[in-house]
Protein backbone atom coordinates (compact mmCIF):
# COMPACT_ATOMS: atom_id res chain seq x y z
CA UNK A 1 0.00 0.00 0.00
CA UNK A 2 1.89 3.41 -1.06
CA UNK A 3 0.75 7.08 -0.90
CA UNK A 4 1.91 9.41 -4.06
CA UNK A 5 1.83 12.99 -3.70
CA UNK A 6 2.64 14.70 -7.00
CA UNK A 7 3.00 19.00 -7.33
CA UNK A 8 2.96 20.24 -10.53
CA UNK A 9 4.29 23.58 -10.85
CA UNK A 10 3.41 26.34 -13.10
CA UNK A 11 5.88 29.10 -12.27
CA UNK A 12 8.96 27.06 -13.15
CA UNK A 13 9.98 25.34 -10.14
CA UNK A 14 11.09 21.60 -10.10
CA UNK A 15 8.51 18.83 -9.88
CA UNK A 16 9.08 16.75 -6.48
CA UNK A 17 7.54 13.09 -6.70
CA UNK A 18 7.51 12.22 -3.04
CA UNK A 19 6.30 8.65 -2.11
CA UNK A 20 5.65 7.33 1.25
CA UNK A 21 5.80 3.50 1.96
CA UNK A 22 3.97 4.18 5.26
CA UNK A 23 0.03 3.28 5.62
CA UNK A 24 -0.13 5.57 7.88
CA UNK A 25 -0.46 9.29 7.59
CA UNK A 26 2.40 11.34 6.84
CA UNK A 27 3.90 14.70 7.16
CA UNK A 28 4.99 16.07 3.97
CA UNK A 29 8.13 18.30 4.57
CA UNK A 30 9.20 19.99 1.86
CA UNK A 31 12.01 22.04 1.46
CA UNK A 32 12.30 25.71 0.53
CA UNK A 33 14.70 27.31 -2.11
CA UNK A 34 16.38 30.12 -1.12
CA UNK A 35 15.55 33.16 -2.84
CA UNK A 36 12.31 32.04 -3.93
CA UNK A 37 8.41 32.60 -2.54
CA UNK A 38 6.72 29.51 -1.04
CA UNK A 39 4.92 26.57 -3.00
CA UNK A 40 1.47 26.58 -2.50
CA UNK A 41 2.15 22.85 -0.74
CA UNK A 42 3.76 24.79 2.26
CA UNK A 43 0.40 27.63 2.40
CA UNK A 44 -1.82 24.78 2.08
CA UNK A 45 -3.55 24.36 5.65
CA UNK A 46 -4.52 20.44 6.11
CA UNK A 47 -7.95 19.91 7.74
CA UNK A 48 -7.47 17.35 10.41
CA UNK A 49 -8.23 13.83 9.66
CA UNK A 50 -10.12 11.22 11.55
CA UNK A 51 -9.28 7.53 12.07
CA UNK A 52 -11.73 5.20 10.61
CA UNK A 53 -12.04 4.38 14.11
CA UNK A 54 -12.57 7.64 16.02
CA UNK A 55 -15.41 8.11 13.02
CA UNK A 56 -16.46 5.02 13.62
CA UNK A 57 -17.43 6.29 17.40
CA UNK A 58 -18.99 9.49 16.42
CA UNK A 59 -21.81 7.59 14.45
CA UNK A 60 -22.15 5.11 17.03
CA UNK A 61 -22.63 7.97 19.55
CA UNK A 62 -25.81 9.08 18.24
CA UNK A 63 -27.30 6.00 17.02
CA UNK A 64 -29.48 3.28 19.01
CA UNK A 65 -27.08 0.71 19.96
CA UNK A 66 -29.84 -2.28 19.63
CA UNK A 67 -31.26 -1.18 16.61
CA UNK A 68 -28.40 -0.05 14.30
CA UNK A 69 -25.25 -0.35 16.07
CA UNK A 70 -24.43 -4.22 14.85
CA UNK A 71 -25.25 -3.26 11.56
CA UNK A 72 -22.85 -0.24 11.70
CA UNK A 73 -20.40 -2.22 12.60
CA UNK A 74 -20.85 -4.61 9.68
CA UNK A 75 -20.59 -2.27 7.18
CA UNK A 76 -17.70 -0.53 8.68
CA UNK A 77 -15.75 -3.72 8.90
CA UNK A 78 -16.94 -4.34 5.28
CA UNK A 79 -15.39 -1.14 3.98
CA UNK A 80 -12.30 -2.08 2.89
CA UNK A 81 -11.23 0.51 0.65
CA UNK A 82 -11.56 4.07 0.80
CA UNK A 83 -10.19 6.08 -1.98
CA UNK A 84 -10.24 10.17 -2.38
CA UNK A 85 -9.51 12.17 -4.89
CA UNK A 86 -8.79 15.64 -3.93
CA UNK A 87 -7.93 18.76 -6.16
CA UNK A 88 -6.81 21.73 -5.26
CA UNK A 89 -6.24 24.35 -7.60
CA UNK A 90 -4.36 28.22 -7.06
CA UNK A 91 -4.12 30.56 -9.51
CA UNK A 92 -0.34 29.58 -9.07
CA UNK A 93 -0.37 25.86 -8.67
CA UNK A 94 -2.43 23.23 -9.48
CA UNK A 95 -2.05 19.85 -6.93
CA UNK A 96 -4.00 16.87 -7.33
CA UNK A 97 -3.59 14.16 -4.34
CA UNK A 98 -4.71 10.83 -4.91
CA UNK A 99 -4.87 8.73 -1.26
CA UNK A 100 -5.95 5.57 -1.60
CA UNK A 101 -6.10 3.24 2.02
CA UNK A 102 -6.51 -0.38 1.64
CA UNK A 103 -7.79 -1.76 5.16
CA UNK A 104 -6.67 -5.95 5.50
CA UNK A 105 -9.24 -8.38 3.27
CA UNK A 106 -12.06 -9.11 6.09
CA UNK A 107 -11.54 -12.02 6.87
CA UNK A 108 -13.59 -14.89 5.98
CA UNK A 109 -15.85 -16.24 8.36
CA UNK A 110 -14.30 -19.79 9.39
CA UNK A 111 -16.40 -23.27 8.55
CA UNK A 112 -16.55 -26.00 11.13
CA UNK A 113 -13.05 -27.73 10.96
CA UNK A 114 -12.08 -30.52 8.93
CA UNK A 115 -11.26 -32.94 12.19
CA UNK A 116 -14.61 -31.90 13.84
CA UNK A 117 -17.53 -34.39 12.91
CA UNK A 118 -21.06 -32.57 13.30
CA UNK A 119 -22.88 -34.19 15.98
CA UNK A 120 -25.45 -37.03 15.32
CA UNK A 121 -28.89 -36.80 16.50
CA UNK A 122 -28.73 -39.22 18.76
CA UNK A 123 -26.76 -37.29 21.30
CA UNK A 124 -28.97 -35.80 22.99
CA UNK A 125 -28.91 -35.67 26.96
CA UNK A 126 -31.71 -34.58 28.85
CA UNK A 127 -32.27 -31.10 30.48
CA UNK A 128 -30.78 -30.25 33.89
CA UNK A 129 -33.96 -28.30 35.19
CA UNK A 130 -35.51 -31.19 38.10
CA UNK A 131 -36.14 -29.65 41.78
CA UNK A 132 -33.58 -32.55 42.69
CA UNK A 133 -31.15 -31.67 40.61
CA UNK A 134 -31.74 -27.45 42.08
CA UNK A 135 -31.32 -28.81 45.85
CA UNK A 136 -27.94 -31.01 44.48
CA UNK A 137 -26.35 -28.12 43.20
CA UNK A 138 -27.27 -25.86 45.77
CA UNK A 139 -25.99 -27.89 48.46
CA UNK A 140 -22.53 -28.39 46.50
CA UNK A 141 -22.72 -24.22 46.44
CA UNK A 142 -22.85 -23.93 50.25
CA UNK A 143 -20.83 -26.51 51.09
CA UNK A 144 -17.66 -25.52 48.42
CA UNK A 145 -17.73 -28.85 46.89
CA UNK A 146 -16.53 -29.89 43.64
CA UNK A 147 -18.56 -32.79 41.54
CA UNK A 148 -17.25 -34.35 38.37
CA UNK A 149 -20.55 -33.82 37.08
CA UNK A 150 -20.19 -30.19 36.81
CA UNK A 151 -16.16 -29.75 36.00
CA UNK A 152 -15.88 -32.56 33.38
CA UNK A 153 -19.25 -31.26 31.98
CA UNK A 154 -20.89 -34.71 32.18
CA UNK A 155 -24.14 -34.48 29.39
CA UNK A 156 -25.78 -36.43 32.18
CA UNK A 157 -25.97 -34.58 34.69
CA UNK A 158 -29.62 -33.57 34.40
CA UNK A 159 -30.59 -37.58 34.51
CA UNK A 160 -28.54 -38.85 37.15
CA UNK A 161 -28.67 -35.47 39.50
CA UNK A 162 -33.09 -35.23 38.88
CA UNK A 163 -33.14 -39.21 40.45
CA UNK A 164 -37.12 -39.06 41.07
CA UNK A 165 -39.57 -42.08 41.84
CA UNK A 166 -38.43 -44.89 39.74
CA UNK A 167 -34.68 -43.93 39.51
CA UNK A 168 -31.85 -43.57 41.86
CA UNK A 169 -30.48 -40.19 42.35
CA UNK A 170 -26.28 -40.49 41.88
CA UNK A 171 -23.80 -37.97 42.33
CA UNK A 172 -20.27 -37.85 41.63
CA UNK A 173 -18.84 -36.14 44.42
CA UNK A 174 -14.82 -34.48 43.14
CA UNK A 175 -12.89 -34.53 46.47
CA UNK A 176 -9.41 -32.75 46.59
CA UNK A 177 -9.94 -29.60 44.96
CA UNK A 178 -11.06 -28.94 41.35
CA UNK A 179 -7.79 -28.68 40.01
CA UNK A 180 -5.76 -31.56 38.57
CA UNK A 181 -1.66 -32.34 38.76
CA UNK A 182 -2.25 -34.24 35.40
CA UNK A 183 -3.45 -33.08 32.19
CA UNK A 184 -5.01 -35.89 29.73
CA UNK A 185 -5.94 -34.64 26.05
CA UNK A 186 -9.74 -35.30 26.96
CA UNK A 187 -10.40 -33.93 30.21
CA UNK A 188 -12.42 -30.89 31.11
CA UNK A 189 -11.37 -30.42 34.24
CA UNK A 190 -8.37 -27.45 34.97
CA UNK A 191 -4.97 -28.42 36.24
CA UNK A 192 -2.10 -27.04 37.85
CA UNK A 193 1.47 -28.57 39.03
CA UNK A 194 1.02 -26.38 42.09
CA UNK A 195 -2.96 -26.86 42.71
CA UNK A 196 -4.34 -25.50 46.60
CA UNK A 197 -3.88 -27.57 49.77
CA UNK A 198 -6.35 -30.18 50.88
CA UNK A 199 -9.50 -28.78 52.68
CA UNK A 200 -9.44 -30.89 56.01
CA UNK A 201 -12.82 -30.58 57.20
CA UNK A 202 -13.74 -32.03 53.62
CA UNK A 203 -14.33 -35.49 54.67
CA UNK A 204 -17.74 -33.97 56.82
CA UNK A 205 -19.02 -31.26 54.24
CA UNK A 206 -18.93 -34.87 52.47
CA UNK A 207 -20.99 -36.79 54.72
CA UNK A 208 -23.42 -33.42 55.57
CA UNK A 209 -23.83 -33.29 51.75
CA UNK A 210 -25.15 -37.19 51.07
CA UNK A 211 -27.04 -37.00 54.22
CA UNK A 212 -28.90 -33.80 53.27
CA UNK A 213 -29.40 -35.28 49.76
CA UNK A 214 -30.92 -38.13 50.92
CA UNK A 215 -28.63 -40.55 48.63
CA UNK A 216 -28.38 -44.22 48.70
CA UNK A 217 -25.78 -44.57 46.26
CA UNK A 218 -22.86 -42.25 46.30
CA UNK A 219 -19.56 -41.54 43.77
CA UNK A 220 -16.63 -40.44 45.02
CA UNK A 221 -13.91 -39.07 42.71
CA UNK A 222 -10.65 -37.00 42.76
CA UNK A 223 -8.24 -34.98 41.02
CA UNK A 224 -4.85 -36.70 40.79
CA UNK A 225 -2.67 -35.10 43.05
CA UNK A 226 0.89 -35.90 42.18
CA UNK A 227 2.15 -33.15 44.67
CA UNK A 228 1.03 -34.73 47.59
CA UNK A 229 3.73 -37.57 49.78
CA UNK A 230 0.81 -40.19 49.40
CA UNK A 231 -1.29 -38.26 46.55
CA UNK A 232 -4.02 -38.15 48.43
CA UNK A 233 -4.84 -41.44 49.11
CA UNK A 234 -5.19 -41.26 53.14
CA UNK A 235 -7.91 -38.21 52.05
CA UNK A 236 -9.52 -40.47 50.29
CA UNK A 237 -9.54 -43.21 52.71
CA UNK A 238 -11.49 -40.60 55.16
CA UNK A 239 -13.88 -39.23 53.07
CA UNK A 240 -15.09 -42.97 52.41
CA UNK A 241 -14.86 -43.76 56.68
CA UNK A 242 -16.58 -40.87 57.57
CA UNK A 243 -19.77 -41.65 54.86
CA UNK A 244 -19.58 -44.80 56.03
CA UNK A 245 -20.20 -43.95 59.25
CA UNK A 246 -22.22 -41.50 59.27
CA UNK A 247 -25.07 -43.62 57.26
CA UNK A 248 -24.26 -47.04 58.21
CA UNK A 249 -26.06 -49.49 56.18
CA UNK A 250 -27.97 -46.78 54.42
CA UNK A 251 -25.67 -46.09 51.66
CA UNK A 252 -23.84 -47.23 48.91
CA UNK A 253 -20.19 -46.00 48.40
CA UNK A 254 -18.29 -46.14 44.55
CA UNK A 255 -14.40 -44.63 44.79
CA UNK A 256 -13.32 -43.61 41.11
CA UNK A 257 -9.59 -43.06 41.93
CA UNK A 258 -6.56 -42.01 40.18
CA UNK A 259 -3.91 -44.29 39.66
CA UNK A 260 -1.50 -43.43 42.67
CA UNK A 261 1.46 -43.41 39.86
CA UNK A 262 1.11 -47.50 40.68
CA UNK A 263 2.05 -47.57 44.40
CA UNK A 264 0.06 -50.53 45.40
CA UNK A 265 0.17 -49.56 49.57
CA UNK A 266 -1.86 -46.19 48.06
CA UNK A 267 -4.24 -48.63 46.20
CA UNK A 268 -4.47 -50.77 49.24
CA UNK A 269 -5.55 -47.74 51.39
CA UNK A 270 -8.68 -46.65 49.68
CA UNK A 271 -9.38 -50.35 49.15
CA UNK A 272 -9.85 -51.21 52.68
CA UNK A 273 -11.83 -48.34 53.37
CA UNK A 274 -14.96 -49.85 53.38
CA UNK A 275 -16.22 -49.16 50.00
CA UNK A 276 -18.51 -51.00 47.93
CA UNK A 277 -17.30 -50.46 44.12
CA UNK A 278 -13.22 -49.81 43.22
CA UNK A 279 -13.33 -47.51 40.14
CA UNK A 280 -10.40 -46.87 37.94
CA UNK A 281 -10.54 -46.17 34.55
CA UNK A 282 -8.29 -47.51 31.77
CA UNK A 283 -10.13 -45.00 29.73
CA UNK A 284 -9.03 -46.13 26.18
CA UNK A 285 -6.96 -48.94 24.34
CA UNK A 286 -3.61 -50.25 24.47
CA UNK A 287 -2.39 -48.46 21.46
CA UNK A 288 -3.80 -45.06 22.13
CA UNK A 289 -3.20 -44.81 25.59
CA UNK A 290 -0.04 -42.01 25.02
CA UNK A 291 -2.05 -40.22 22.90
CA UNK A 292 -5.04 -39.72 25.23
CA UNK A 293 -3.48 -39.73 28.79
CA UNK A 294 -1.16 -38.17 30.91
CA UNK A 295 2.15 -39.39 30.18
CA UNK A 296 3.00 -40.35 33.91
CA UNK A 297 -0.98 -42.53 33.42
CA UNK A 298 -0.39 -46.19 31.52
CA UNK A 299 -2.24 -48.93 30.30
CA UNK A 300 -0.32 -51.85 32.60
CA UNK A 301 -0.53 -49.57 35.42
CA UNK A 302 -3.99 -48.81 35.45
CA UNK A 303 -4.48 -52.81 35.12
CA UNK A 304 -2.03 -53.39 38.02
CA UNK A 305 -4.32 -51.30 40.37
CA UNK A 306 -7.63 -52.97 39.54
CA UNK A 307 -5.99 -56.21 39.75
CA UNK A 308 -4.74 -55.40 43.47
CA UNK A 309 -8.15 -54.43 45.00
CA UNK A 310 -8.85 -58.00 44.43
CA UNK A 311 -5.89 -59.07 46.30
CA UNK A 312 -7.04 -56.97 49.16
CA UNK A 313 -10.50 -56.81 49.09
CA UNK A 314 -12.67 -59.78 47.47
CA UNK A 315 -15.67 -58.23 48.82
CA UNK A 316 -15.57 -55.21 46.58
CA UNK A 317 -16.52 -54.75 43.08
CA UNK A 318 -14.08 -53.55 40.45
CA UNK A 319 -14.97 -51.28 37.58
CA UNK A 320 -13.44 -49.76 34.67
CA UNK A 321 -14.31 -47.57 32.06
CA UNK A 322 -13.75 -47.44 27.84
CA UNK A 323 -14.24 -44.25 26.05
CA UNK A 324 -14.77 -44.96 22.06
CA UNK A 325 -14.59 -43.21 18.83
CA UNK A 326 -11.06 -42.09 19.73
CA UNK A 327 -9.41 -43.92 16.64
CA UNK A 328 -10.04 -47.25 18.36
CA UNK A 329 -10.49 -50.65 16.12
CA UNK A 330 -12.54 -53.77 17.24
CA UNK A 331 -9.59 -55.42 17.73
CA UNK A 332 -8.37 -52.90 19.93
CA UNK A 333 -11.49 -53.16 22.00
CA UNK A 334 -11.79 -56.63 22.44
CA UNK A 335 -7.70 -56.89 23.44
CA UNK A 336 -8.99 -54.55 26.21
CA UNK A 337 -11.92 -56.69 27.44
CA UNK A 338 -9.76 -59.64 27.56
CA UNK A 339 -7.01 -57.97 29.52
CA UNK A 340 -9.76 -56.55 31.91
CA UNK A 341 -11.20 -60.00 32.13
CA UNK A 342 -7.92 -61.57 33.01
CA UNK A 343 -7.39 -59.02 35.42
CA UNK A 344 -10.74 -60.17 37.14
CA UNK A 345 -12.74 -56.79 36.73
CA UNK A 346 -16.45 -56.79 37.64
CA UNK A 347 -18.25 -54.02 35.52
CA UNK A 348 -17.69 -52.57 32.46
CA UNK A 349 -19.24 -49.11 30.58
CA UNK A 350 -18.53 -48.07 27.41
CA UNK A 351 -18.97 -44.57 26.62
CA UNK A 352 -19.08 -42.18 23.19
CA UNK A 353 -16.02 -39.28 24.04
CA UNK A 354 -17.22 -35.59 23.48
CA UNK A 355 -14.84 -33.27 22.97
CA UNK A 356 -14.99 -30.50 26.05
CA UNK A 357 -13.64 -27.88 24.04
CA UNK A 358 -11.83 -26.90 20.61
CA UNK A 359 -8.37 -27.16 22.31
CA UNK A 360 -8.91 -30.78 23.27
CA UNK A 361 -8.54 -33.81 21.28
CA UNK A 362 -11.30 -34.42 18.34
CA UNK A 363 -13.37 -36.95 18.09
CA UNK A 364 -12.56 -39.43 15.27
CA UNK A 365 -15.96 -41.26 14.84
CA UNK A 366 -19.24 -41.12 16.75
CA UNK A 367 -20.10 -44.61 16.97
CA UNK A 368 -23.56 -45.63 16.73
CA UNK A 369 -26.11 -47.11 19.50
CA UNK A 370 -26.35 -50.30 17.46
CA UNK A 371 -22.75 -50.54 17.59
CA UNK A 372 -22.83 -49.97 21.34
CA UNK A 373 -25.53 -52.57 22.09
CA UNK A 374 -22.85 -54.96 20.29
CA UNK A 375 -19.96 -54.17 22.31
CA UNK A 376 -22.30 -54.76 25.11
CA UNK A 377 -23.08 -58.41 24.00
CA UNK A 378 -19.77 -59.13 23.52
CA UNK A 379 -18.46 -58.05 26.83
CA UNK A 380 -21.48 -59.78 28.98
CA UNK A 381 -20.63 -63.16 27.15
CA UNK A 382 -16.78 -62.83 28.31
CA UNK A 383 -18.20 -62.71 31.42
CA UNK A 384 -18.12 -59.09 33.35
CA UNK A 385 -21.42 -59.01 36.18
CA UNK A 386 -22.78 -55.73 34.29
CA UNK A 387 -21.86 -54.03 31.54
CA UNK A 388 -23.74 -50.39 30.58
CA UNK A 389 -22.87 -49.42 26.76
CA UNK A 390 -24.37 -46.43 25.24
CA UNK A 391 -23.01 -42.95 23.76
CA UNK A 392 -24.21 -41.02 26.59
CA UNK A 393 -22.88 -43.36 29.47
CA UNK A 394 -20.15 -42.53 31.85
CA UNK A 395 -18.04 -44.38 34.16
CA UNK A 396 -20.47 -43.41 37.04
CA UNK A 397 -23.72 -42.80 34.90
CA UNK A 398 -26.65 -43.92 36.64
CA UNK A 399 -24.47 -45.85 38.90
CA UNK A 400 -26.78 -46.46 42.00
CA UNK A 401 -29.51 -47.46 39.35
CA UNK A 402 -27.30 -49.92 37.42
CA UNK A 403 -25.84 -51.43 40.45
CA UNK A 404 -28.84 -51.86 42.84
CA UNK A 405 -31.01 -53.05 39.84
CA UNK A 406 -28.25 -55.98 39.38
CA UNK A 407 -27.52 -56.45 43.31
CA UNK A 408 -31.63 -57.19 43.69
CA UNK A 409 -31.19 -59.52 40.75
CA UNK A 410 -27.93 -61.69 42.30
CA UNK A 411 -29.50 -61.75 45.52
CA UNK A 412 -33.25 -63.22 44.26
CA UNK A 413 -30.97 -65.76 42.34
CA UNK A 414 -29.25 -66.82 45.25
CA UNK A 415 -32.52 -67.41 47.12
CA UNK A 416 -34.02 -69.05 43.87
CA UNK A 417 -31.32 -71.20 44.53
CA UNK A 418 -31.75 -72.22 48.00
Amino acid sequence: MHRFIKSVARDGHSVVPIRFLSTAPQKVAVTVTPGLPPSPLQQLEQPKKFSRLEELRKKLASLDEEESGVETLQKFAMNDQVNENIEIQSSETSMIVTKTSSAAPAKKKKGRRKNILPKPSWIRAQPATSDNYKKLRATVRDLGLATVCEEAKCPNIGECWGGGEDNTATATIMIMGDTCTRGCSFCAVKTSRAPPPLDPNEPEKVASAVEAWGLDYVVLTSVDRDDQDDQGAGHFREVVQRLKSKKQGEILVEALTPDFRGELDLVDLVATSGLDVYAHNIETVERLQRRVRDHRAGYAQSLSVLARVKETNSHALTKTSVMLGLGETDEDIRATMNDLRNNDVDVLTFGQYLQPSKSHMPVKEYVTPEKFAEWQEEAESLGFKYVASGPLVRSSYKAGEFFLKNLIRDKSLSQNAA
